[in-house]
């Protein structure tokens, strides 16, 4: 039934910096996310862009043939109106592909402007007729977390059904997140830590007390234990890439990979997984054995452990059982570079922390670079070959990917 959907899947990855948008684009998304200013529900946690930096992305991404989207999704009050107009107008003369937004009034301000628009989790988008109520303002719609994939394949049938359609007279897109942080709350709805620190997650300032390790008090005689088992209100990170061609299966359009708050390595990787896995689908490839390769290496990168979310039928249940990240491999800062000899595939460094051996695993990230990972086979110092280097050393070793003077050259070990 979905055949022409399995060749037009649309993998979405987060930028949250610029090296995190060179590596998602290197890694083979179809598309990025990204926020600006306050106005997003990163505020808090990524580096995000400025509005001078909105045509730069979009000459960027166009060149890649990658599309850009910009987060404009958090509640809006009043006194963000003029700000949240601003923004969007800078995005349209910019070229950026589409804004994903939550709030009305952007809704409403995009629809006036002609500016493309898709719907945002936190509508939390659950059957057909919502769907066919934003279809008057946008394209794509995400529907909410909490969704099975037989309530998502109901509804991408109804809107084929239906014919059910955008502003750009093309059937309405389903987008749904497919990995990532998971948190308790109702499509990214929570009040928690504007209870506790007046700090609101719903305008981009969550400071995720639901990660923490908890006490419990016995009121009547003061008795306190510690919940240790479990961080019972703290989700472990979302992972479809086992069952993604039943995803993709029940009618959805656009993959979102979470995490513009993580580091170019997660998105490379994670983007890179999900690319092949999609590739894998529409060539007829994938299988249980691929999907065993896959895990071990997004593994690699930060994740709370992995659980199916809700697609599948099951409760919120997959709680983490330790504050941070899971990854098996951790990255160790090494040098900053120096130069890169083009003839020769040369990148030269500065060791300004930890050792550097023959044989380690690096990985080298950049606002240009994005990220690329090597093993060194041969380190030479002083012009001649060396079995490690440390602190202080200048160095050299054959890099296939060009380097520039304000990379960071880290060393990977596992775990």
């Amino acid at each position: 039934m979905h055949t022409d959907l399995k060749k037009s899947i649309e993998l979405m990855s987060p930028a949250g910096s610029w090296e995190a948008l060179m590596a998602a684009i290197k890694a083979g998304c179809d598309a990025v996310y990204f926020g600006v200013e306050q106005l997003n529900m990163r505020a808090r946690s990524s580096n995000n862009f400025t509005l001078e930096d909105l045509p730069k992305i979009a000459v960027i991404t166009q060149q890649a043939g990658v599309k850009s989207y910009l987060t404009l999704n958090t509640i809006l009050y009043d006194h963000d109106i003029q700000l949240m107009k601003s923004i969007v107008d800078t995005a349209k003369e910019s070229g950026i592909s589409a804004v994903i937004a939550s709030d009305h009034a952007a809704m409403f301000y995009c629809k006036n402007i002609g500016m493309l628009l898709h719907i945002s989790t936190q509508a939390n988008v659950s059957n057909l007729d919502t769907v066919a109520f934003f279809a008057a303002f946008a394209d794509v719609v995400v529907l909410a977390r909490e969704l099975s994939l037989k309530q998502v394949a109901e509804i991408a049938r109804g809107i084929e059904k239906q014919q059910i359609k955008g502003p750009s007279g093309k059937l309405v897109k389903l987008e749904i997140f497919a990995h990532g942080a998971l948190c308790m709350a109702v499509s990214g709805k929570c009040y928690l830590s504007l209870h506790s620190h007046f700090a609101s997650a719903n305008r981009g300032a969550c400071i995720q007390n639901c990660r923490r390790s908890y006490v419990v008090m016995d009121k009547d005689e003061g008795v306190e234990f510690e919940i240790d088992n479990e961080y019972i209100m703290s989700a472990k990170d979302l992972c479809t890439i086992g069952f993604l061609d039943q995803i993709i299966d029940a009618g959805v359009g656009v993959l979102k990979i979470e995490g513009r708050g993580r580091s170019a390595d997660y998105v490379y990787t994670v983007t890179q997984c999900y690319r092949e896995a999609i590739d894998a689908i529409q060539d007829g490839s994938y299988s249980p054995s691929r999907v065993e390769e896959w895990m071990p290496r997004l593994a690699t990168v930060y994740n709370r452990g992995f659980w199916d979310g809700y697609y599948l039928g099951k409760k919120l249940g997959e709680w983490s059982d330790s504050y941070g990240s899971k990854a098996s491999q951790r990255k160790i800062y090494v040098a900053k570079g120096v130069k890169y000899f083009d003839e020769a595939g040369i990148a030269e460094f500065k060791c300004e922390s930890h050792d550097l051996n023959v044989g380690d695993k690096v990985a080298v990230t950049g606002p240009t670079t994005g990220y690329v990972e090597a093993f060194v086979s041969e380190i030479r110092k002083g012009g001649r070959a060396v079995d490690a280097v440390s602190r202080g050393d200048q160095f050299t070793f054959q890099l296939s990917e060009k380097i520039r003077p304000s990379d960071k050259l880290y060393k990977l070990v596992a775990l």
